[in-house]
């Protein structure tokens, strides 16, 4: 204490001033935080006022259309991040490739679980043809990356049709990942999806002529030692037992 028996004022910390693009920013990290542990329709603009530390006008001076265009632009964010998961560098077999993609897909699903669920499952109040046709971009854009690694500039419908099947069991088995409380663990959840691919592309091969070409150049690249050689081991003695097929 002082002389006059009160204690000494505690210094306020400066206030930093941030541009328009940190504020922004700001706010879309806060709100995808909410999102993340949250349905869209359970934030409010309060909460996002609260988890940025702001006011609710200053929330509204960035985005004046409301939660919506909050939503919108958060949603939008979340698209980035998601559709750069598949941005892969173009070397290594195609399955080291798949298996890192995954790796940072699953782990966006992991940390925004509640948010991933309501943005891929709709039936939101705040879902519109707009924030549909994000989460549809997302599916398109992984599914051309993907398609460009198999070199299929041109690529056939079925072979086309093929890829944007897996993107879609990809989706579903996050979202029954999710339901399952999060079981089996991610490293064995990428694994299958893998395996799914590989599984999914040999069998579009036997049926269409450029997948054929794509999947023998692929499989070329592969080691005995990686999924596909671990795979195929686990596959023939199944396939022997359907000899009597043939």
């Amino acid at each position: 204490m002082n002389g006059s028996g009160t204690a000494p004022a505690v210094p306020r910390p400066a206030y930093r001033r941030l541009s328009v693009e940190q504020r922004r920013s700001q706010l879309l990290t806060a709100a995808l935080g909410l999102f993340a542990q949250r349905a869209p329709e359970d934030v409010s603009l309060d909460d996002v006022a609260a988890a940025a530390q702001v006011s609710r006008p200053l929330v509204y001076r960035y985005f004046p259309g409301g939660k919506q265009q909050l939503y919108e632009a958060a949603l939008r964010s979340a698209a980035d991040i998601l559709e750069g998961c598949f941005d892969e560098p173009e070397d290594g077999p195609l399955t080291q490739r798949l298996g890192r993609a995954l790796d940072r897909y699953l782990a966006f699903v992991d940390e925004h679980d509640a948010g991933f669920s309501a943005l891929l499952q709709g039936g939101s109040v705040v879902e519109t043809a707009r924030t549909s046709a994000i989460v549809d971009e997302v599916r398109r854009t992984a599914a051309e990356q993907i398609l460009h690694h198999l070199g299929a500039a041109s690529p056939s419908p079925r072979l086309r049709m093929a890829v944007r099947t897996w993107i879609t069991a990809v989706e579903a088995a996050s979202l029954i990942w999710l339901d399952e409380d999060k079981r089996p663990p991610l490293d064995e959840l990428r694994d299958w999806l893998v395996d799914h691919f590989v599984a999914l592309l040999t069998a579009t091969a036997a049926t269409d002529e450029q997948a054929g070409r794509v999947a023998r150049s692929a499989l070329a690249m592969e080691t005995a030692e990686g999924p596909v050689g671990e795979l195929a081991r686990r596959i023939l003695p199944i396939v022997a037992d359907a000899a009597h097929l043939l």
